[in-house]
């Protein structure tokens, strides 16, 4: 029970440290989708969309890597150090590159000239960052991660309200940035915001004592580039939909479609939480007893909460929606709501499930499963776009994150067998989204049907857990 504790904490921990910034962050599609048309908010999506795809490239699953090899090597300073080094050199060399050539890469990419270079900037300092937030999170430092997680949204939430708003916006400040189009006041923000966060975490730079181990590089690349491009895949899972969107649809509903899929961050938030708890919590815990039930455990209790929470979000959404998006130009696109947070779902239980290949370094399977889901959404999405228009997206992210998950399973059981409880999570699974997709599309989201539909549910999850609960809380 104790380890299961030590998760659980972590979990907590961490996931105030994702989940309140990210929050507070969130409250900023209020004001972007009050100021913004529909078409300057699918800029924001498209820059973001980019921005995701260098972030993976940049930092080659160097992160993950680390966390394994700092794990399971006995000389833990050289594996920072030569981490620190490597990805130090390696964006300095990417950012040269980008500049060099900034004009034909941002035709390429769509994006203005201005724009890209904000882009760049900011992806530069994003991935500098990435090992001191990693060695934070693997040396049990989860309170000085939080806080300085929790500056950097506050940078950006308070320059996006006087630069964007109509009521606290300062006009001085304003005329400090020579801009022609509001949204790049949002890539300032995170620009100026990520130097800070850069600013305050150089001393760990300085942790390492520049030592240079060529052999401890090659296993991190060779860990870490199959995660690349599962990474890639992910990227391409996740963001193809609104880059394709403005070509197909027009930017008006890719818009409206990026700003209806930010609804299913609360289930997106729940699962980066887990993952930042879990994802050291699995490698420092490989090695001990009874490692493969309490994995089963948290699995099962993860798709308890999960799936609450799916259906939390489905049968409320008329009371949370409000909150996030008033303007009605952009509710044309709310129904993929209910098929997005599934898909999430589906994808936090894939994360959980794919501990069998990171544990044992076969990574390439997790880059296969990706390639797998990619491939899916890319064929889903242009073959169906032109028949169904963006719900076709939503269907393309819910199958090709469903498929990922039932592969992964399937590979685990061959190469590290854990005891999961697949006829609970089935059930779970199944229920929640049948009660409350019935509840949104069948009967025009009746918020008290709803109710009493989440309420049987929770009470049978008691009914089936009770003894199992019972048991937790004692030994806790």
């Amino acid at each position: 029970m104790s380890v299961l504790k030590t998760f659980l904490k972590d979990t907590v921990v961490y996931g105030l440290a994702i989940v309140l910034p990210r929050l507070i962050n969130f409250l900023l599609v209020r004001l972007h989708t009050d100021v913004l048309p529909n078409e300057g908010y699918s800029e924001n999506t498209e820059f973001y969309v980019v921005a995701a795809f260098f972030n993976v490239i940049l930092t080659y699953g160097m992160e993950t890597s680390f966390f394994r090899f700092f794990s399971k090597n006995k000389d833990k300073g050289v594996v920072l150090s030569t981490a620190m080094i490597t990805i130090v050199l390696s964006t300095l060399f990417f950012g040269i590159v980008l500049f060099l050539f900034r004009i034909p890469i941002s035709e390429a990419l769509r994006i203005n000239t201005d724009f890209y270079t904000l882009l760049v900037g900011i992806t530069l300092i994003d991935t500098l960052i990435v090992i001191p937030f990693a060695y934070l999170r693997v040396t049990g430092k989860p309170i000085k991660f939080a806080v300085i997680k929790l500056i950097n949204v506050l940078i950006i939430v308070v320059l996006n309200v006087l630069l964007l708003s109509t009521t606290y916006g300062i006009e001085s400040l304003r005329q400090l940035f020579s801009v022609e189009n509001n949204v790049e006041y949002i890539f300032i923000a995170n620009l100026i915001a990520s130097a800070a966060v850069l600013i305050l975490v150089l001393p760990y730079f300085f942790k390492a004592r520049f030592r240079f181990d060529v052999k401890v590089l090659k296993q991190i690349l060779n860990y870490g580039w199959p995660i690349m491009v599962a990474g890639l895949a992910f990227v391409i899972n996740e963001n193809l939909d609104k880059w394709l969107l403005p070509e197909t649809e027009g930017e008006f509903i890719n818009g409206a479609y990026s700003a209806c899929y930010k609804l299913a961050v609360f289930m997106t938030l729940f699962i980066q939480a887990f993952r930042m708890g879990a994802e050291p919590f699995f490698f420092n815990h490989s090695d001990k007893e009874n490692a493969t039930s309490t994995y089963a455990t948290i699995l099962k209790y993860f798709t308890i909460v999960g799936t609450l929470g799916l259906m939390i979000v489905i049968i409320y959404i008329d009371l949370l929606r409000p909150i996030f998006i008033k303007k009605e130009s952009y509710l044309l696109a709310l129904d993929i709501v209910p098929i997005v947070l599934l898909a999430n779902l589906c994808l936090g239980i894939y994360h959980n499930l794919s501990i069998w290949y990171k544990l044992t370094d076969r990574t390439r399977f997790g880059m296969y499963i990706s390639i797998v889901g990619a491939a899916i959404t890319i064929a889903f999405n242009l073959i169906f776009i032109p028949k169904i228009g963006f719900m076709a997206c939503a269907y393309a992210t819910l199958i090709a994150y469903g498929v990922m998950m039932i592969i992964s399973y399937t590979l685990g059981r061959k190469y590290f067998p854990v005891p999961y409880d697949v006829n609970r999570i089935t059930i779970y699974l199944l229920l929640s989204a049948g009660l409350s997709f019935i509840t949104y599309y069948h009967f025009d989201r009746n918020m008290l049907l709803g109710t009493v539909f989440l309420l049987l549910y929770i009470t049978l999850i008691v009914f089936l857990e009770k003894k199992e609960l019972k048991l937790l809380l004692k030994k806790s």
